[in-house]
């Protein structure tokens, strides 16, 4: 098995830039989810199935500079921390952040048709649903197109690692729950499945809707709808496209 893709977005519900390589510390994946377009008047943090326009906004964070193309334009400056910080809501869980000011607000708000701010998370992690790494493989996604009879493009499901597990069967990645798993110079300890909703039936560059994936994985798996795995760092190290992944033996 080796590495097939590396994703990962400086901007929740943004979509995922493809990195040739990237850094794992114990909280996850250095770079991921580190802003976060929230509406500060109803406390909460934006969520991609209720804003699919987010996936239209890709972002990058280099230099302390965060760039991100928000309805063709790219918007490029150095967040201005004003001390505003914040308690707002993520899926049930309170999230600190700090409301940075600069020129992405007004154009955010522009495009969702809301006042919407943005800001940093305190703590990474802290807008993240499950575990801070997400895996699929393509023996699921091979499975998930021939029921769907239709082309799956693996960025619908956002992973951090897109494993090329070969001829291996399809939900091989289910097996794994409990073990630890090598990837690159970092080790793993893989989780649950992850639980999907609607994001996966939305055009990747886009946002618009247009497959019954969720439908299919309904059919084919239950009312969780479950699709790859969550993963923990359990040893930090760096991960490669092309690098070689390994189950543990005896755990």
């Amino acid at each position: 098995m080796q590495i097939r893709d590396i994703g990962l977005s400086a901007l929740k519900g943004g979509p995922h830039t493809k990195r040739k390589n990237v850094l794992l510390e114990a909280y996850g994946p250095v770079g991921d989810r580190l802003f976060a377009v929230v509406d500060l008047a109803n406390e909460r943090v934006l969520k991609t199935v209720e804003h699919p326009l987010l996936l239209t906004c890709r972002a990058r964070w280099e230099y302390e500079v965060l760039s991100v193309d928000i309805d063709g334009q790219q918007i490029a400056a150095k967040p201005e921390f004003n001390s505003q910080n914040v308690t707002l809501d993520y899926w049930g869980r309170a999230v600190g952040m700090q409301v940075v000011g600069g020129p992405w607000a007004q154009a955010f708000s522009r495009l969702l048709g809301k006042d919407v701010a943005v800001a940093q998370i305190n703590a990474p992690g802290g807008v993240v649903y499950g575990d801070s790494v997400t895996i699929v493989t393509t023996s699921s996604l091979r499975r998930l197109a021939d029921e769907a009879a239709t082309t799956v493009d693996a960025r619908r499901f956002r992973a951090t690692f897109t494993i090329d597990t070969g001829d291996a069967a399809a939900q091989v990645e289910d097996s794994w729950a409990g073990r630890e798993l090598d990837v690159g110079s970092a080790r793993l300890l893989v989780g649950a499945g992850i639980p999907r909703c609607a994001v996966i039936d939305l055009e990747p560059d886009t946002g618009a809707r247009g497959t019954n994936l969720l439908k299919t994985l309904a059919r084919l798996s239950g009312s969780d709808m479950p699709f790859g795995v969550y993963a923990q760092v359990i040893r930090p190290g760096s991960v490669g496209c092309g690098d070689q992944v390994r189950l543990v033996p005896g755990n």
